[in-house]
C-alpha cells in the first residue's frame, strides 16, 4: 500500500515556490528562528508507510535516516520523504515544496539556488549539507532518468 498522491504544489512552478521560500525566510531575524520554522515544518510532513522506510528508499549520504520515493513519470513527478531528524525532516519540507508535482524537465532546469539565498548553505553542519545534497541528487537523478526514457 502506497501513500496517496500529495497535493499540488501551492506555487505554480518551482522557481516561484523557491522565491516564496526566500521571502519567507527573510522575515527571520535569526537562526534560531529559522531553525525552528524548520522544525515546524518537519512536523507537518506525512509519516510514510512502513514498508517505504527500506533500504531501497534510503537517501544515503545522510547521517539522520531520511527515506525517499518518488514517483510518476516525466510530465509529473511526485515526491515523499521523511526523516528521523526534525530539522531534517524540515529540510526534505523545503525540498518538496519546490520539486514535488513538478515535470522532469523543470525539475532539472531549478538549481537550488533557495538554499544559499536564504542562508541555509552556511548555517547547516557539514553533515547535515552533505545530506541534504544527497536528498537533491536523488531528487535530479529520477527526473533524468524520466527523460532519459522519453
Amino acid at each position: 500500500m502506497t501513500s496517496p498522491t500529495p497535493p499540488a504544489p501551492q506555487e505554480s512552478t518551482a522557481a516561484a515556490a523557491a522565491q516564496a521560500i526566500v521571502e519567507e525566510f527573510a522575515l527571520f531575524g535569526d537562526w534560531s528562528e529559522r531553525y525552528q520554522y524548520l522544525i515546524d515544518l518537519g512536523k507537518k510532513l506525512p509519516d510514510l508507510p512502513a514498508e517505504l522506510k527500506t533500504e531501497e528508499h534510503r537517501v544515503q549520504g545522510c547521517q539522520s535516516l531520511v527515506w525517499m520515493q518518488g514517483h510518476g513519470d516525466a510530465t509529473r513527478l511526485d515526491f515523499e520523504a521523511i526523516s528521523d531528524s526534525a530539522i531534517v525532516s524540515g529540510l526534505i519540507a523545503l525540498l518538496l515544496r519546490v520539486y514535488s508535482g513538478r515535470c522532469a524537465r523543470e525539475i532539472m532546469n531549478t538549481e537550488p539556488e533557495f538554499i544559499r539565498a536564504i542562508g541555509l548553505a552556511k548555517a547547516l553542519s557539514p553533515t547535515r549539507a552533505n545530506g541534504l545534497a544527497a536528498m537533491l541528487k536523488k531528487i535530479r537523478a529520477q527526473a533524468a532518468a524520466q527523460l532519459q526514457s522519453n
